[in-house]
């Protein structure tokens, strides 16, 4: 039960508008994963940028199980097997960027598309974390259970050599 284990891996691309561009970063989240993209909505009105609240502004998708695991070691070879402690939160949970997407390994660029850059986020959990989310009787994962900064540290760099720097 003390086992860490990646819950999912969440991909996101932010456009700050609609349209044709919104479309080209779509459809490269979803050549790049083989997965349909969500939409993410703007929360609020920002007059300066010309967003209006609830007009889509960019898409993410969300990789569970072997799929996470597969594109997980890719995602982190764009970034050189390097991360910054920073990027490290308390609950175990660590996100880096990837400045453009040619950076994977065996992506070409595609002059259709044009270029992007993407943030990814990482969840990792253990064994008895559906306590938290269950319907009924959900409960708070005590913190001799909780995975702490230093043992998501330790998880990623023994099963995927990264280097942290501090």
């Amino acid at each position: 039960m003390r086992e860490v284990r990646v819950e999912k891996v969440t991909l996101n691309i932010g456009v700050g508008e609609g349209g044709e561009k919104l479309s080209k970063a779509e459809t490269l989240l979803e050549r790049l994963t083989g997965q349909k993209p969500a939409r993410t909505l703007a929360k609020k009105t920002v007059r300066e940028f010309g967003m209006r609240k609830g007009e889509p502004v960019g898409v993410k998708v969300t990789l569970r199980g072997r799929r996470a695991e597969e594109m997980l070691p890719k995602l982190l070879q764009a970034v050189d097997n390097r991360l910054s402690s920073r990027s490290f939160d308390g609950q175990g949970n660590f996100s880096f960027g990837i400045k453009e997407y040619i950076d994977l390994p065996g992506v070409r660029y595609d002059p259709e598309i044009g270029m992007f850059g993407m943030d990814v986020c990482v969840t990792l959990e253990r064994p008895g974390y559906r306590v938290k989310r269950r319907k009924r009787q959900r409960r708070r994962i005590p913190s001799s259970h909780a995975i702490t900064r230093e043992e998501a540290i330790k998880f990623v760099t023994e099963k995927w050599g990264v280097t942290v720097v501090e």
